[in-house]
């Protein structure tokens, strides 16, 4: 469905009135297209004293061949002609008015609260620069993991400092903090990748965190990033139409096979939509008791396999909890939550989820803020990433990661349904002022899917245009 408000604030009058009544005026945000850069415009790169991530973090911007600049502090020259990336020097003083498409920032060197005056030093003079669309991107050691109760103290900070800034920013930028655990360096490449590029375009004010890779199959340096899950197997269930089809559609054109799965009901959809894909379709009822062994069956013999699981499908069943019978309740809870551990299961006793193993599950913005009349959908939904967290250290003995995507309000034929009052706050309470498209759930799901992804374990990454209810 059209969204007709931001048509009208985008023409000049529309423009000229949104402006002095204080109202919201969300722009066209970049998306991914055909090749484009990874970074469409000039970079800042800056650190704290003492930055462990200088080098690895210049070693991805090179890799993106983003044209760079830095001061002159020797470390931060030092870490750019270790990694081969010409840096121009930035002078905030200098007449002029440079502007940069990415602030990336390693404050893994802040140790103390006394060191955060580092933060309002480097992007005091600079965040005023961000073109629209544009990206931060502060980079820092996990609390957990920090030498000191201070220090952890000043790293936890990191996380109120970047979602502030992700709603102080306008014109479609956003910030993002990620948490590097020693051990780690060299896995930031993908994550890096994904969240200054165009891809994570409703994606903003979120935390990720990078761990050590159990086993990377692939060199960042040598992997095609055009067609990064060529050979692979993709599970999607849900696949037929909305935001399955979406990210059906986006994990083949990163190279993989698609399995499309749904209900037989809906097999004609699926089919069509595989024919397109040049992917397979399988129908099945993920609540069947013996769902998991004909899965398992049919990925085995089929494929040999499978290296991608999308746990898509879901429902709602409205009702407010006093009016809700026991069929609704339970309805939702089984397929949203309880067929997907029971397909984990059975895939991985059965030893069919290939090693190095993608599963990636859709919660929703709805499992972390909740929302009247879907206490089954919100329990459904938390349970979801209850599980991904729970599961996390299971899967890695196993060689595999397992995460979430939580999205916010995305523009389907189920939202164009609501109400216009309703609509319209979901669209416009965010940061970024709109609505997410069914294409952003996709890419965050397909960056999970990366074989290079394999730092990234546990995490819920919320799709929501940094939301403000419960983000």
């Amino acid at each position: 469905m059209s969204d007709l408000y931001t048509q009208l604030v985008n023409n000049p009058i529309g423009k000229l009135v949104a402006s002095n009544v204080g109202l919201p005026q969300p722009v066209k945000l970049d998306r991914w297209s055909p090749y484009a850069s990874v970074v469409d415009g000039q970079a800042l790169f800056g650190a704290a004293p003492g930055g462990r991530l200088l080098t690895a973090i210049a070693k991805v911007l090179a890799m993106v061949e983003v044209s760079t600049s830095t001061s002159l502090r020797t470390d931060l020259r030092e870490a750019c002609a270790a990694a081969d990336l010409d840096a121009a020097v930035f002078n905030p003083e200098a007449p002029g008015e440079q502007r940069f498409k990415a602030l990336v920032y390693d404050a893994s060197g802040i140790k103390s609260s006394e060191q955060l005056a580092e933060l309002r030093a480097f992007f005091g003079p600079s965040i005023r620069r961000v073109q629209p669309s544009g990206r931060v991107l502060v980079v820092g050691t996990p609390p957990e993991n920090a030498g000191s109760p201070k220090e952890a103290a000043a790293q936890r900070a990191l996380e109120g400092f970047v979602r502030s800034l992700g709603k102080e920013l306008r014109y479609g930028a956003t910030a993002q903090l990620v948490y590097v655990a020693p051990g780690a360096e060299d896995d930031i490449t993908s994550t890096l990748r994904f969240l200054l590029a165009p891809k994570s375009a409703y994606v903003s004010g979120q935390v990720l965190r990078v761990t050590p890779a159990p086993d990377t199959p692939e060199n960042p340096g040598a992997l095609d990033w055009d067609l990064p899950l060529a050979g692979k197997v993709a599970l999607v269930t849900g696949a037929s139409r909305g935001i399955g089809a979406a990210i059906a559609t986006v994990l083949a054109r990163d190279g993989a096979h698609v399995v499309g799965l749904d209900v037989p009901a809906l097999g004609d959809d699926l089919r069509d939509l595989m024919d397109e894909l040049d992917g397979s379709a399988f129908e099945l009822d993920i609540t069947d008791v013996d769902a998991g062994e004909q899965l398992v069956t049919h990925l085995t013999a089929a494929h040999g396999g499978v290296d991608v699981v999308v746990h898509n499908a879901g429902i709602t069943r409205d009702k407010t909890l006093g009016r809700m019978s026991a069929d609704q309740w339970d309805l939702v809870i089984g397929i949203n939550l309880t067929a997907e551990e029971r397909l984990n299961d059975a895939l991985l006793e059965a030893g069919t989820l290939r090693k190095g193993g993608r599963i990636v599950c859709v919660s929703s913005m709805n499992g972390i803020a909740g929302a009247a009349g879907q206490t089954n959908y919100a329990t459904s939904k938390a349970g979801v990433i209850g599980m991904v967290e729970a599961m996390a250290p299971v899967v890695a003995k196993q060689g595999h990661t397992i995460n979430a995507v939580a999205p916010g309000f995305i523009e389907t034929a189920m939202t164009a349904a609501m109400p216009i009052g309703p609509r319209e706050a979901g669209r416009r309470m965010n940061s970024v002022s709109q609505g997410g498209l069914p294409v952003d759930v996709a890419e965050a799901i397909a960056f999970f899917a990366k074989p290079v992804s394999g730092g990234l374990n546990g995490n819920v990454l919320r799709v929501c245009g940094q939301s403000l209810l419960g983000a």
